[in-house]
């Protein structure tokens, strides 16, 4: 097909080509992943795919090249990994040989909503169905915006190519590499296509701060009276569930920026994990998995009926939906928001120890923004008889290239700007740790979360609790008192005692790497 921009192909290396497509809308794309038999068509419309063996992010996989214009500023260590600029030139070389007369198809869109921040992007994809996954994710070009598109990053995503370690480098035949000084991601060896996602909100965690945007991993909505709220939490701790509420506007569900003028979507769609799904409990995504333009990971589907099982976790546990954010009944239409009142850090603990909701001020917020904590509870992985702390800086380490101080003194100076109230909110066990206690009770979650978004906790009288320091509410409308305080929930408080008291002595040991970057308020503001 006709090359739709200007800058052509030949720029990043790829000559020699069988077919382009360019920007091929859904239908488009759908005739050409079912003609090559990239996926199948399931009922009410949605496209299914497999991942084959990589059905996650390949952690151990990626990289950052090391070049002058950015290596005094990356954080380098497990999560940005050093790569040599020559050979990634030998690897970029030996991909695009492995491209020659093969179809590939393009995608020019933007990374984010906000026109100030937004990046141009260029997505080029062995796949078909990769394609549709890169047109439902980013925000999509207007015909007018197409004529003048310059890709500032792109991504060649190739997952039939395989990397040689002993040759090029890579750790394993998959490679996820990021070069800042070509604007270039390079994608091999693995079909999971949030990498192709992740990829770029690593970009844009690196080059926003630059320009005081706060790049953040969280979901974001707003209210029927226009106040914004943010939610931080990793996987398992309700981020979606408690931020995908019918009764306020979606902003995103994933990656958000917060600058000048408040807070923006990085993306166009949504990317959400759909095993045991309930159409009770999240009704909005469930009605993506029947519509057309979904396209759905790693889902098992019956031959016959081509009826898809939510259930069905033989394939994997991290089944997922990629589908465009308009699918979402109450989302903006426009990705922005306002600076946020309420920011929300979500933890799902296992041990039993933090209370259902807390006050942070500044520090204390900064302080459990470097520490991004939830808990795996016992039984998840073979020889794991209790619960283990999993500490994520950020909320979002895998994704950021730069020192977590970095972000967290962002997160200071806007708190500090706009007046935002902060809670800790903790969705996991109560009564005890995981195998005594019991979970806390989501109907008393969302009244807690309500409550903090309305401001009905602002002026309500605190107690604060001896290990984290943490100012805990006495009182919460649709909430038993005797809840609010962990300690009293369980049978015996000395138990309590010396469990919180390991949990902090936990915190405190994951702080010490940041210890030297930190102010004395800030190190001071959660356990010593």
């Amino acid at each position: 097909m006709r090359e739709h921009s200007h800058f052509g192909l030949d720029n990043h290396g790829l000559t020699n080509l069988n077919e382009i497509y360019w920007n091929l809308p859904a239908p488009t794309l759908y005739e050409k992943i079912l003609t090559r038999r990239e996926g199948v068509l399931s009922d009410m419309g949605p496209i299914v795919v497999r991942t084959g063996h990589h059905t996650g992010r390949s952690a151990n996989d990626k990289f950052v090249v090391e070049e002058a214009s950015t290596k005094e500023h990356i954080w380098w260590g497990k999560v940005n990994r050093p790569f040599s600029s020559e050979k990634f030139d030998q690897l970029h070389k030996k991909m695009m040989m492995h491209l020659e007369s093969k179809d590939v198809f393009v995608q020019d869109c933007w990374a984010g909503t906000d026109k100030t921040f937004r990046m141009p992007v260029r997505i080029i994809t062995e796949y078909a169905w990769h394609s549709l996954f890169a047109r439902n994710m980013f925000v999509e070009a207007t015909p007018e915006e197409l004529k003048n598109h310059v890709p500032q990053f792109t991504v060649i995503n190739a997952p039939r190519f395989h990397g040689d370690p002993a040759e090029d480098g890579t750790n394993s035949e998959t490679f996820i590499i990021v070069n800042f000084a070509k604007k270039l991601v390079l994608v091999g060896g693995t079909s999971y296509a949030g990498e192709t996602k992740k990829s770029i909100f690593s970009v844009l965690n690196y080059i926003l701060p630059f320009k005081g945007v706060l790049p953040m991993h969280c979901s974001a909505n707003i209210s029927a009276a226009g106040k914004t709220a943010l939610f931080f939490g990793l996987s398992g701790t309700g981020k979606t569930t408690l931020s995908a509420d019918a009764s306020r506007t979606l902003i995103g569900d994933d990656e958000h920026g917060w600058g000048d003028d408040g807070v923006f979507n990085f993306e166009g769609g949504c990317y959400a994990k759909l095993i045991r799904l309930s159409p009770e409990a999240e009704p909005e995504i469930f009605a993506t998995t029947k519509r057309f333009g979904t396209v759905l990971e790693n889902v098992r589907i019956d031959a016959d009926t081509r009826l898809v099982d939510l259930d069905d976790a033989s394939f994997t546990e991290n089944t997922r939906g990629s589908y465009p954010i308009s699918a979402i009944p109450n989302a903006s239409e426009t990705g922005l928001g306002g600076h946020p009142e309420t920011v929300i850090f979500l933890s799902a603990d296992a041990f039993g120890v933090l209370p259902p909701i807390a006050k942070l001020t500044k520090e204390q917020a900064m302080y459990h923004f470097l520490s991004g904590y939830t808990a795996k509870v016992a039984g998840t992985e073979r020889g794991v008889t209790e619960p283990s702390p999993n500490f994520s800086a950020c909320y979002g380490a895998p994704f950021m290239p730069l020192h977590p101080m970095r972000y967290a003194q962002l997160l200071g100076e806007k708190l500090t700007k706009h007046g935002s109230h902060v809670w800790l909110v903790n969705t996991g066990w109560t009564g005890g740790p995981y195998g005594v206690g019991h979970r806390m009770a989501i109907a008393h979650t969302r009244a807690l979360v309500n409550a903090a978004l309305d401001g009905k906790l602002d002026n309500v009288p605190t107690v604060k609790e001896p290990f984290f320091g943490l100012e805990i509410p006495t009182e919460c409308p649709g909430v038993p008192n005797e809840v609010l305080n962990p300690r009293n929930t369980w049978s015996n408080p000395a138990d309590y005692d010396a469990q919180a008291q390991k949990l902090a002595g936990m915190f405190a040991e994951n702080f010490k790497k940041f210890a030297d970057q930190t102010t004395p308020e800030v190190r001071t503001a959660g356990p010593a």
